[in-house]
């Protein structure tokens, strides 16, 4: 079983929108018995809670449930449990590598550095632009799922 974990700031946006499309995706392909996906935050600020309600209302606009997804903070066993670690800006990537104490392992990554955007996933809980994030989350799951796919046959 291949693992795939998500992790922004809190929880609550990015990583459980990434989470839930990813789900979307794999299912859609018949992978679920292949790929699994979780989504974590680097801070405690919302552990427990669903997700924002924008994110929720922007996945349910697109027929994607986010049932089952509540925020969890990272924790230090989830190097070992995951095979990609993908953080949604920059700033995620150091606090991951920090709170992980792995500064360099190539399983940790930018989430748009799958894609053309190359760039950070802004976060919508301060921008407000949900759309703009998940036309990002889109495209990066579905590079995402393409690598996974690629790694798995070689």
């Amino acid at each position: 079983m291949i693992k795939v974990l998500f992790v922004c700031l809190g929880n609550i946006c990015r990583s459980p929108m990434a989470e839930a499309v990813m789900r979307d995706l794999v299912k859609k392909r018949g992978l679920d018995d292949k790929i699994e996906v979780d989504s974590a935050g680097t801070s405690s600020w919302h552990i427990g809670e669903a997700p924002h309600y924008g994110t929720r209302n922007i996945l349910k606009k697109y027929g994607i449930s986010t049932d089952g997804i509540k925020a969890r903070q990272l924790q230090k066993q989830d190097f070992e449990e995951f095979d990609y670690i993908v953080g949604m800006d920059e700033s995620n990537i150091r606090n991951i590598r920090t709170m992980l104490n792995q500064p360099n392992h190539p399983k940790i990554f930018r989430f748009l550095d799958l894609t053309t955007h190359k760039k950070d996933v802004p976060d919508p809980y301060y921008t407000g632009n949900f759309q703009e994030t998940y036309d990002l989350v889109i495209d990066g799951c579905e590079a995402l799922l393409d690598k996974i796919l690629e790694d798995i046959k070689e």
